[in-house]
């Protein structure tokens, strides 16, 4: 299966940068801020989950949309992805703004922004209001479609 997963919130806390600089999670415009997307953590199982769906033999895409107004956006976020999960995401990342675009079974997202809505596959809603809550429960669900 062709699974694509974001960076925002579900591969990458975003509210850790905004905590190392001493903002509040509800600081407008956040994501315009030059570098933050280079400060992130992993979210709690992320890490572990992308490498066990390549593992068991899905294409595993990362699909996210960085700020149009912040250019450190881009490359901020190609680091992340090489520096925590290296080798298994080269050429792997997907920067659109219209996710609809892209043909695949799976999209794990945690909006329907952007295109995640209009996906012509499962649109797995990630995050304490959608559909899986963590990582355990999403690896779950891929079982069970698979």
């Amino acid at each position: 299966m062709r699974i694509y997963v974001d960076m925002d919130n579900v591969l990458v806390d975003f509210r850790s940068a905004l905590r190392k600089r001493g903002l509040a999670e509800n600081t407008p415009d956040a994501d315009d801020i030059d570098g933050i997307f280079s400060e992130m953590d992993p979210m709690p199982g992320a890490i572990e989950a992308y490498r066990q769906m390549v593992a068991d033999g899905h294409d595993v895409f990362i699909l996210s949309t960085a700020p149009w107004d912040n250019p450190s956006a881009w490359s901020d976020k190609l680091q992340w992805v090489k520096k925590y999960l290296g080798d298994v995401a080269k050429k792997r990342l997907i920067l659109s703004h219209h996710k609809y675009l892209l043909r695949g079974d799976i999209l794990i997202d945690d909006r329907r922004k952007r295109g995640a809505g209009a996906f012509h596959g499962k649109h797995i809603h990630f995050g304490p209001t959608g559909d899986c809550i963590d990582w355990a429960a999403v690896l779950k669900e891929i079982d069970e479609v698979t």
